[in-house]
């Protein structure tokens, strides 16, 4: 089966609709598993990659840009820059926070080198700064891309309000808009819908990239019980899904489990599948800490759900 590409927002940037989340990366995959796992999505039909310059300082020993410095090696001895999408944010580095116009710039330059690239293919500012005059945010994203060091700009957990104000001053200001949205949204996180976001992404024709894409695992059927949010060897983030052990959640599971045993395939395939079929979804966001969890995200390129089953999730977790 041939795998339909999307393009992201009003770029030239085309990509299989399905981001590899670079998050875990340095962290919970060590640079062994994060150069088997990048393998293998390529190799599976994915080319877009997201990370960020603040993945993973939040890990006791790092300092941020792990997971940029180890895609980076990667680029560097496979030799693949050209075949990967690659996605990057600014605003969390704890030696580059927050959206200032010297910071910004200042911070691409370092994701650069440590991605060992000359540009980056869509850079979002992470969080909004309200310290910052959004114009000056606005004006240094613009200026990468003149510079070539940015091909198009995204913006990840802003409001409806801001995004469009973030618009409104590239409109007047002759900036370049930014193509991409990345919220956070899944099957039991759907205030995305309702926020003013989705259609501010409408409206724009921006590409929206959901990030939390499985719920922190709980949308691949991990944790079904406060013993597997436990158990030994659970995700460091297996914690987090558990607020979601409730009877909603067990309904988006039992009718997960309902339309994955109909196509003899895993939650966490369908539950991206769902993601990726609503308006203005351009591809979901989903990592992968070793190959074994891989296979259920590359199979949701290939699974096309019917309108009877799209509904009958929704309806679930409504």
């Amino acid at each position: 089966m041939t795998i339909a590409r999307t393009t992201i927002g009003s770029s030239d940037l085309e990509i299989a609709p399905l981001a590899l989340g670079g998050n875990v990366f340095g962290w919970t995959a060590d640079r062994d598993a994060s150069f088997e796992v990048l393998d293998a999505f390529l190799a599976g039909g994915g080319d877009f990659v997201d990370t960020a310059d603040g993945y993973s300082h939040w890990v006791p020993g790092n300092g941020g840009g792990e997971s940029e410095t180890v895609i980076g090696e990667w680029f560097a001895a496979r030799g693949n820059r050209d075949d990967v999408v690659l996605a990057t944010k600014v605003s969390t580095h704890p030696q580059f926070s927050g959206l200032a116009g010297d910071n910004v710039r200042a911070a691409a330059d370092a994701s650069l080198q440590r991605l060992q690239t000359d540009r980056i293919d869509l850079y979002y500012a992470h969080f909004d700064d309200p310290e910052t005059p959004l114009e000056e945010t606005v004006a240094a994203f613009s200026g990468l891309v003149d510079a070539g060091k940015v091909r198009a700009i995204g913006v990840s957990n802003y409001t409806a309000e801001r995004v469009e104000e973030w618009l409104r001053i590239s409109r007047e200001g002759g900036y370049h808009l930014p193509v991409a949205l990345q919220p956070h949204y899944n099957l039991v996180e759907r205030d995305f819908e309702t926020n003013g976001l989705r259609d501010a992404a409408e409206g724009a024709g921006l590409a929206v990239f959901p990030y939390f894409s499985l719920a922190k695992g709980f949308l691949a059927g991990k944790y079904r019980d406060a013993g597997d949010v436990s158990a030994e060897g659970a995700s460091p983030r297996a914690g987090q899904a558990a607020e979601y052990l409730n009877d909603r959640g067990r309904a988006v599971l039992a009718a997960l489990d309902e339309v994955a045993a109909a196509h003899g395939a895993e939650l966490a395939t369908v539950s991206l599948a769902w993601l990726r079929s609503q308006p203005t979804v351009a591809a979901p966001i989903a990592s992968a800490r070793n190959l074994e969890q891989l296979p259920a995200l590359l199979a949701s390129l290939e699974l096309e759900l019917t309108a009877e089953e799209l509904e009958r999730l929704s309806a679930a977790s409504a």
